[in-house]
């Protein structure tokens, strides 16, 4: 059974004009996308900024409502639930941001910040028992237990990161969608947040939705990875598969922008033209046939590609791929 099942979910975002606020057009941030997460697994989500990989993050966890489509959680839609039923299944999953103060309240404590989870979901049967869960948070994710009576402003980047992470876990959850954790870290700092969220899906079998632009990252730590551009799944294969045979168009010029260590390498560059159209008006047909080295007019521009699969196991939205 699948842990996650997301079916044709879309998030519109309407644009205001004039005196009286008339919607005059949608921000078509995630349009049509359907996927899965199985139980324990990594998948990987990259595409460059716009292309509503972090609005649909966030659709998963409910911090952004969704249009349309469905979000299936061990089987039960959550797409529209809210109040007190969504309070219930938000322990099941959790998010960690990109930027690790932002999303940290400067005038708590770190225990005030871990315990806040621990007191809603009521995870602790008395003041002792919930002090005790903190410490044995903040050391599973590297800190120390005289940490916990700190503030944020104390912590480098990387310890608010792994604060950040601790909090993820006070509720146990199933599922952590994660925001591009390590963007904002230098790189040796990264090395250490993928191996500690690595030792942590080993120990408690934790999925990752691993949102990334980053693709060396990616493959590092995906089984499986999802490429986006204007808001729709342009194709999803296992980690290995998509570096080393993108089916679809934009991926080849994604990896091919990707810094090589071999000065022998011969891998061409392939540089797209013009700039990434914007969402309120996408294009008709296929959305990134304006900039595709392959397209084919008209029907490029007629007809939108469904994502189908190409090869076994492997899925591209491209009349053409093979």
């Amino acid at each position: 059974m699948n842990l996650l099942e997301v079916k044709n979910l879309k998030v519109h975002f309407p644009v205001k004009h004039g005196l009286f606020s008339r919607v005059k057009a949608h921000v078509k941030a995630v349009d049509e996308v359907s996927f899965t997460v199985q139980p324990g697994e990594t998948l990987g989500l990259v595409g460059e900024s716009g292309c509503g990989k972090t609005t649909l993050g966030r659709a998963i966890v409910k911090l952004v409502e969704p249009t349309a489509g469905s979000i299936l959680f061990e089987g039960e839609d959550i797409a529209h639930l809210n109040g007190s039923e969504l309070r219930l299944r938000r322990r099941n999953f959790q998010m960690i941001f990109q930027d690790p103060y932002g999303s940290l309240n400067p005038r708590m404590t770190i225990e005030q910040v871990i315990g806040e989870a621990i007191d809603i979901h009521r995870l602790a049967e008395n003041a002792e028992a919930r002090h005790k869960r903190i410490v044995e948070l903040l050391q599973a994710v590297g800190l120390d237990a005289v940490h916990a009576q700190r503030y944020p402003h104390e912590f480098s980047g990387g310890q608010r990161q792994r604060i950040g992470i601790a909090r993820a876990l006070a509720v146990q959850p199933k599922l952590i969608v994660c925001d591009e954790p390590v963007s904002a870290l230098d790189v040796s700092v990264q090395a250490q947040i993928i191996n500690l969220l690595q030792d942590l899906q080993q120990q408690r079998g934790i999925a990752y939705l691993f949102i990334a632009h980053d693709l060396a990252v990616v493959e590092h730590i995906s089984r499986r990875v999802m490429v986006m551009y204007l808001g729709k799944v342009v194709e999803l294969a296992e980690a290995r598969a998509i570096i080393s045979a993108p089916k679809h168009p934009y991926t080849q010029a994604l990896i091919s922008a990707v810094p090589v260590v071999d000065p022998d390498s011969k891998r061409k560059r392939i540089v797209l033209p013009g700039d990434v159209p914007s969402p309120i008006a996408p294009p008709a047909g296929c959305p990134f046939h304006p900039r595709c080295p392959m397209a084919q007019l008209p029907r490029c521009q007629a007809e939108v590609p469904a994502l189908r699969e190409v090869t076994p196991g492997h899925w591209a939205a491209c009349h053409f791929a093979k």
